[in-house]
C-alpha cells in the first residue's frame, strides 16, 4: 500500500511542465525504475538540485497553479510514482497531468490559493512534512513546531481509485 505523505518538496513557481518533471530524451526508456534518476533534472530555481537527498527523500511535492501542462505523457507522474512521491498538492494541474495520477493511484490535491500559501508558510522548516488522510479528505502539514490541518475536496471516483491503488486495481476489484 501507498504511503501518502511525508517530508515535503516545495516547488513555488506556477507552470511546471511535463518536460520539467521528466525530460523527453528519457521516454524511451524501457521501465519506470529507469526513469528514476531523472526526476526533475531540467526544473530550474533557485536553488533548486534534483539531485539532492531533500529532492529525493521527498513524499509529498507542494507547488503552485498548472502543475504538470505541456505534453501529455505517463511518464510524468510515474517518475514521481518510482521515486516514492505519491502526493502532488498545487493550486490546479493540468487535466491529463491529474487524471493520470488518479489513475496511478496517486493524489492530485488541488487547494485554493490561500491554503497553497499556508503550505508555503512552512517551506523553510527543515522539518516539514504532510500527511495526508484521502479517505478522510484531509491533510496534516508540520514543521518548526507548528501544525495545520486542511481539509480538500476529492470526487468519489478519483477517491477510490487512489485507495485501490489505481485504475488497474480498481478494475480487478470491481470487474
Amino acid at each position: 500500500m501507498k504511503s501518502f505523505g511525508g517530508p515535503v518538496l516545495f516547488l513555488d513557481r506556477s507552470d511546471i511542465n511535463t518536460d520539467e518533471i521528466i525530460p523527453a530524451k528519457y521516454l524511451t526508456e524501457i521501465t519506470k525504475e529507469d526513469l528514476k534518476p531523472y526526476l526533475l533534472e531540467d526544473l530550474k530555481l533557485p536553488g533548486f538540485d534534483p539531485k539532492s537527498d531533500k529532492t529525493r527523500n521527498a513524499g509529498v511535492i507542494v507547488s503552485r497553479a498548472n502543475f504538470g501542462c505541456g505534453s501529455s505523457r505517463e511518464h510524468a507522474p510515474w517518475v514521481f510514482e518510482v521515486n516514492g512521491q505519491y502526493v502532488v498538492i498545487a493550486q490546479s494541474f493540468a487535466r491529463i497531468f491529474r487524471q493520470n495520477m488518479f489513475n496511478c493511484g496517486m493524489a492530485a490535491i488541488e487547494l485554493p490559493a490561500d491554503k497553497i500559501d499556508l503550505l508555503f508558510s512552512f517551506a523553510n522548516a527543515a522539518d516539514a512534512k504532510i500527511s495526508v488522510d484521502v479517505a478522510g479528505q484531509i491533510l496534516t502539514v508540520t514543521g518548526a513546531g507548528r501544525k495545520e490541518s486542511i481539509s480538500f475536496e476529492m470526487s468519489p471516483f478519483d477517491k477510490a481509485l487512489v485507495l485501490a491503488g489505481g485504475w488497474v486495481d480498481y478494475a480487478d476489484q470491481k470487474y
